[in-house]
């Protein structure tokens, strides 16, 4: 089990207003506090899944991008971009009365791997998002997910333009093992980001179930 990150008010700009309780402090119900990972490369959608289903103001680490990264972050598909994550997005989720999720996004960028290991540090799980339009830009960050030993799940971020593959397809572009959860969602919608997680979640139950058997 994850320790939970104190929150304080140097979460939250000056110009914001003052946090709520419900903002602050967990709820007593709480049980299980559990870190969870949202990863996946450069420009998927892991700052905007965070944003839809934070129940706290999300804590946000983003520059915006300048003519010194054109080199290096390929805009291809994600030309809208204008920002990117440089350390980490946090936030705050709670699934029913007792489990409640916190969650680290990490930069997509090879530049930023050096991170991995102190934001990966006491995960329990990773929500590995997919852009289908690029999905070879995504084997990397299964590898690191995979070194690591941290169980995932991948979801499918929809998008418009995104083109429609059958799910063996997808399993066997990606190398996803029969157990790993494959799910699609839009980061964009709540409910649909809390159900990626939900499944997560229960893969991580189903694991620790069957390591005890």
């Amino acid at each position: 089990m994850a320790s939970a990150p104190s929150s304080s008010d140097r979460m939250y700009s000056a110009s914001a207003p003052p946090p709520t309780a419900s903002e602050l402090h967990l709820p007593e119900t709480a049980r299980e506090l559990v870190k969870i990972l949202v990863t996946g490369p450069f420009g998927v959608g892991k700052t905007t899944l965070i944003d839809a289903v934070s129940e706290i103001r999300p804590l946000h680490t983003e520059e915006h991008l300048t003519q010194a990264s054109v080199a290096v972050d390929d805009l291809a598909g994600v030309r809208d971009k204008t920002t990117t994550t440089v350390a980490i997005d946090f936030g705050r989720a709670s699934l029913g009365d007792s489990v409640v999720l916190y969650l680290f996004g990490t930069p997509g960028q090879e530049r930023f791997r050096p991170l991995w290991d102190d934001i990966a540090y006491g995960a329990l799980g990773a929500l590995v998002l997919v852009d289908t339009r690029r999905i070879d830009e995504s084997f990397d960050v299964l590898g690191l997910v995979e070194e690591s030993g941290v169980p995932y799940a991948v979801a499918l971020n929809t998008f418009p333009d995104s083109p429609r593959y059958t799910e063996e397809q997808l399993r066997r572009s990606l190398d996803l093992e029969p157990d790993t959860p494959l799910v699609v969602c839009d980061a964009r919608d709540t409910n649909s980001s809390l159900d990626a997680l939900i499944s997560l979640v229960q893969h991580l139950i189903d694991r620790m179930s069957a390591e005890v058997r």
